[in-house]
Formats: C-alpha cells, sequence, structure tokens
C-alpha cells in the first residue's frame, strides 16, 4: 500500500473534490472523526467545511493548514470498508491526528479502489502538528498495514521503480533515446487520448513532443512520426527519432488504433462530468491563469495551452492524472473551448458560469443535529481551553478567500518542470 501526503491551504476545494464524488456515487463517506453525523445522514461541502472553521480561525502562523492524505492498495486487494476505516483511524492516530476532525472517503470510480483522508494540521489552540519526517513515518505505517491486514507489499524499490517512469526527459542527463523511450513505452498502456493534439499535450509533461512526418515510397504517400526531446521551455534539443525505435505502440498505425479505443472508453467515463465540474469551479474562484492552472494541479489535473506566434490561444488539453484521460476542453463543454480561455485571459473577458454545489439541507444546521454536546467533537487541556461562537461562522464558503485546491499528489514530478502556456 502505498500512501500520498498531499499539503495545501483550501480546505473547502479538497473537500469538494471528494464530495463531489459522493454525490455522483463514485464515492461515500466512511468515517467522521471528530465530526458529529448529521439526522438523515447526508452530508454538503459546506456542512463539513463548517466543523473545521474553529480550528482554521485558531492558526497562528501555518500557511499550509490542509492535510489531504491517500491510501492505496494494490489493485489485487481486495479491501472491505470496515478495513479501510479502521486502517484510516490507525494511520491518522500514529500520524498524530488522532484527536483532529478528519472526514475519510472512498474513492470508487477508477479500478484501483483507495480512500482520502481530509484533515487539517492545525490543533484548536492554533498551533502546527509537528509533520518532521512524516513521509518515513507514513511508509512505516502502511508497511505494517500492510502485514496486519495481509495486503501486497509496495517495496521501496517498487515506489521507486514507479518513479523512473513518470520523470520527465532530462536532456542535460544524456542518453535521451532511453529516457523517451520509458514515457512513450509506458503512456498507451494506461493513459486514454483521442487524437495526436491530446497525445502531445500528454507527452509535454515528460519534455517530449511527436511530429507527423509524411514521404514516398514507391511512387506512394506514406506517414510517421518522430519524437524529439523539450527543454523547459518547450525548445527542441535533441535529434528526432523514428516511432520504429521505440515498438510499434509507438507508431501512426496503433495509436489510431488507441485514440479510437479510446473515444469508446472515454464515452461512458465518469470523469468527464467529475473533471468539467472541477474546470468550471477553478474558472468561477480563480482570476487569471496562473491561479487556474495552480488550482486544478493542486488536485491532479494538468492544463496545457497551447498559443500561435501572436499570443492567441487557440487549444487548451486538460490531463486529469487520477482517471488517466486527456480532455480538451470543447470535448468537456463548449463552454470550456480555448475560444473562451482566449477572452478570458487575453480580453478579459471572464465567462459567466454556474457552478453547482449541493445545498446544505435543513439536517445539515447545527441545531438539527444529533442532541450531543458540540464540545466533544473539538479538543481541548487545561492549557488551552476555547470559547467559540459558533453563530458567527458561516455555513456558505467564503470564495473570496479560495486560493487554490489540494489534491493528491499523485504524479508530483510530472508538474516540477511544466511551465504554465507552453508552446508545442
Amino acid at each position: 500500500m502505498i500512501a500520498k501526503i498531499g499539503k495545501g491551504n483550501n480546505l473547502y476545494g479538497a473537500i469538494l473534490y471528494n464530495q463531489q464524488k459522493v454525490d455522483r456515487e463514485n464515492g461515500a463517506v466512511l468515517l467522521l472523526n471528530k465530526i458529529p453525523d448529521t439526522v438523515d445522514g447526508k452530508y454538503s461541502t459546506a456542512y463539513f467545511n463548517k466543523w473545521f472553521e474553529p480550528y482554521l480561525y485558531a492558526n497562528i502562523k501555518t500557511e499550509k493548514t490542509v492535510r489531504h492524505v491517500s491510501l492505496n492498495p494494490d489493485p489485487k486487494d481486495r479491501v472491505s470498508d470496515e478495513q479501510f476505516t479502521e486502517m484510516a483511524k490507525e494511520y491518522m492516530e500514529r500520524m498524530g491526528y488522532g484527536n483532529q476532525p478528519y472526514i475519510v472517503f472512498k474513492h470508487t470510480d477508477i479500478d484501483r479502489t483507495h480512500i482520502h483522508i481530509v484533515s487539517t494540521c492545525v490543533g484548536i489552540d492554533g498551533r502546527k502538528i509537528p509533520d518532521d519526517y512524516d513521509h518515513p513515518r507514513s511508509m512505516a505505517i502502511c508497511r505494517d498495514l500492510e502485514t496486519k491486514y495481509s495486503l501486497h507489499k509496495a517495496t521501496e524499490q517498487e515506489q521507486k521503480q514507479g518513479n523512473k517512469i513518470f520523470k520527465p526527459v532530462d536532456y542535460q542527463r544524456g542518453d535521451i533515446k532511453s529516457q523517451i523511450a520509458l514515457v512513450v513505452r509506458y503512456l498507451p498502456k494506461y493513459y486514454q487520448y483521442t487524437s495526436l493534439g491530446a497525445y502531445n499535450a500528454l507527452l509535454s509533461l515528460f519534455n517530449i513532443t511527436a511530429e507527423e512526418v509524411k514521404g514516398e515510397r514507391n511512387g506512394q504517400t506514406v506517414s510517421g512520426l518522430v519524437y524529439v526531446a523539450l527543454d523547459e521551455n518547450g525548445n527542441k534539443v535533441s535529434n528526432p527519432f523514428k516511432a520504429s525505435q521505440f515498438g510499434k505502440d509507438a507508431g501512426v498505425a496503433q495509436l489510431q488504433k488507441h485514440f479510437e479505443q479510446s473515444k469508446e472508453k472515454m464515452k461512458t467515463q465518469t470523469a468527464r462530468s467529475v473533471l468539467k465540474n472541477a474546470v468550471e469551479l477553478a474558472m468561477h474562484t480563480t482570476n487569471n491563469e496562473a491561479e487556474f492552472t495552480k488550482q486544478l494541479a493542486e488536485q491532479g489535473i494538468n492544463t496545457v495551452i497551447r498559443r500561435n506566434d501572436n499570443g492567441r490561444i487557440y487549444g487548451i488539453t486538460f490531463i486529469d492524472l487520477e482517471s488517466r484521460s486527456v480532455w480538451n476542453g470543447s470535448a468537456l463543454d463548449r463552454k470550456l473551448s480555448a475560444n473562451a480561455f482566449n477572452d478570458w485571459w487575453n480580453n478579459g473577458d471572464k465567462p459567466e458560469l454556474k457552478v453547482q454545489d449541493n445545498p446544505v439541507s435543513k439536517t445539515n444546521t447545527l441545531t438539527d443535529l444529533p442532541a450531543k454536546d458540540l464540545s466533544e467533537y473539538i479538543q481541548q487541556d487545561d492549557d488551552h481551553p476555547f470559547n467559540i461562537d459558533f453563530s458567527s461562522f458561516s455555513i456558505l464558503p467564503d470564495f473570496s478567500r479560495v486560493e487554490g485546491y489540494e489534491e493528491e499528489q499523485f504524479a508530483k514530478r510530472m508538474k516540477k518542470k511544466k511551465k504554465k502556456g507552453r508552446r508545442l
């Protein structure tokens, strides 16, 4: 089992990402810690957010207050909800978050069922929970949980090998051909994309571009592909390599088959609606290109923008790292086309979008909660007593404070070198 620890500053966005999957029946809430249940068992993003507010308002100086953890068993493992719940409890207790409010979500929208845990690292006294060496501690806990629940073991070597696959090409390191081969042979097995443009958008995350070349052979027109390494600015820095050097999956014929297969698979993917909602929400809550791309990147969604020599945006592609699918903006919705973003970022004409979140039901108010002493959900001690007026907190999200989303860093190495607005 592999744990991914994300750190950010937008709790509402982290909860929303997970709650959307629950609303679309692609997920479930397995556990609430230090958060009271509702009478009817129904929740909303705003309701969950409410119970973290006392901690965030008490914050003294912590910048990244959100902890968003995903626990990912091997796809071969069959883990029950009860086991996921117990694993989450033990993990959070041993990481020092046993007395913090947190929510455990199960995701079922991909073949790898896993859980996400959303919490805050700020205690009710405003002080940060120590996170020194949290990654080594997390790995040790995962090893213990593997043994306790008879899960497939994710060895350190396996994790290193997996990370190696995701590394962008570094032309200064040499052996460019081998670096390109690792990426080109991997992508068709795991990612869905429907055109050469979408394929190139995905390749750009690895500092690679593919170019179609045409010629004549025995009086007939033939076409093929060549692959070229790029630097951090999208400039070509290597000689072209023929697709045949990387196997049949890298050539035109096999790619065309992959495009058609992807079109069929993506027709029925629930990832489309989730991604569309995330993009629309980012448009609603950000003011410029940098904020927009950052917000999506923190959810595991890369944005590739194509511009002509005059700076006009003529293409925009979204790469969802969790569902491993690549979508052109216009394929999600015509309101998300390249023209819409060009009008916004180049002409200042921001599109008006109606973003919906589940309204807070009558049972999602403090007065309708089960008759329990609210203080039991907030940790206090003799040194740090609290006196909180819950009526002063708004149950509605304050979008003026939204700066970005926090989502698990499944492919953070893919994003370190990516520059916004790279030309392909």
